[in-house]
């Protein structure tokens, strides 16, 4: 699913890398615990796998495309078609209502309109249900939502139409205990259903038992090794 090879990144105005990874993968279906402290370049990460952030060196494959070789628009579209993204911020519209925030990465691609089944309102209806998402709330502002109902939001959008890469970005830290178990559990089994690869981000290393495999990003990044990472 995710192939990364000799990816190195800086910031403008920086002298070091950022990011230096000799090799890193997730394979098809397979969930992925990426730990380290704040502050290591997991979100960094993270903006380059989704194309967001572009590498100065190396490559990156999803599916076989490889990332590093798609210039702006196509880029975009590769991102629209295949990855769901949960934001550690959520990065929800405000001005939009629960459902159509879900609906939204349908608008940009035609491929998850597609995997959707065609009938996009009833699947960000089933995807809100089955992460808890009481119904009343469908149609009111997301503003209105508690953290824990914005962050279900969040990931019923990412999930929306199937991507075949699902990016979490510290996810659950906003959340108590018994919430993050519960929203761990949901997101999981909505992978499953959507045959997705999961690559989750956190500091939380209590979490990582949960997951397939568990990887430490300061053990993979050079950058790291020469306290560069940020």
């Amino acid at each position: 699913m995710l192939l990364i090879e000799n990816l190195c990144f800086r910031w403008p105005g920086q002298s070091g890398w950022q990011i230096d990874i000799p090799h890193f993968a997730v394979g098809e279906k397979e969930k992925v615990f990426l730990k380290g402290a704040s502050g290591c370049g997991k979100s960094t990460l993270l903006g380059l796998i989704a194309g967001i952030n572009t590498a100065d060196s190396g490559s990156l494959l999803i599916q076989n495309t490889d990332l590093t070789m798609l210039k702006g628009a196509k880029r975009d579209a590769f991102r629209a078609d295949n990855l769901g993204y949960i934001f550690q911020q959520f990065n929800l519209l405000p001005y939009l209502s629960v459902i159509d925030n879900v609906t939204l990465p349908c608008r940009f691609s035609s491929s998850r309109k597609a995997r959707a089944g065609g009938d996009v309102q009833r699947e960000a209806e089933r995807l809100l249900k089955a992460l808890a998402l009481p119904e009343n709330c469908l149609n009111n502002p997301v503003t209105a939502l508690s953290i824990g109902q914005q962050q279900r939001v969040a990931a019923a959008r990412a999930l929306m139409g199937k991507p075949a890469l699902l990016l979490a970005d510290e996810p659950t830290s906003a959340l108590d205990a018994d919430n993050r178990q519960n929203f761990i559990e949901l997101l999981m089994n909505e992978c499953d259903n959507a045959g997705a690869s999961l690559l989750f981000v956190s500091h939380d290393s209590a979490l990582e038992a949960q997951f397939d495999r568990a990887i430490s990003l300061p053990e993979i990044n050079r950058a790291a090794w020469a306290g560069e990472a940020v």
